[in-house]
């Protein structure tokens, strides 16, 4: 079966533990579903690891950071452009994620906000082209 990715193509869908998509346990990389949909949010400007790298999915040879699959929940931290209401970036992220996680519920952390280098900030001046 596969879904609508949120980039516009065919996100894949695996049925077994051979596939290299999938987890020790055959089902889908649910972690890496929820990954390009997040970051297919026109507001989210990159996955964020947390504070110290902490909030990621092991999968086979693999790492993906930013997502965090539990049982009840997906956590979903990213990096969002300054600008939108936060709630309104989160509403996407959620949106985004929903048809991947089945009964799971989807929560959205903005860990850090990327602001536009032409508009300055406490960091230093404004870019002026």
């Amino acid at each position: 079966m596969e879904a609508p990715s949120a980039t516009g193509g065919q996100a894949r869908m695996a049925t077994t533990g051979d596939d290299p998509d999938t987890d020790t346990l055959g089902t889908p990389a649910l972690a890496e579903l929820v990954a390009e949909a997040a970051l297919g949010c026109p507001d989210v400007v990159s996955l964020s690891g947390g504070m110290v790298g902490e909030v990621a999915t092991y999968l086979p040879g693999r790492r993906v950071t930013g997502v965090r699959v539990r049982d009840a929940v997906v956590e979903v931290h990213v990096v969002a452009r300054y600008g939108p209401p936060m709630d309104e970036i989160g509403a996407q992220v959620r949106a985004a994620a929903t048809p991947f996680v089945g009964d799971r519920m989807v929560a959205v952390t903005i860990d850090d906000l990327a602001v536009d280098p032409r508009m300055g900030s406490s960091d230093g001046p404004a870019i002026v082209d």
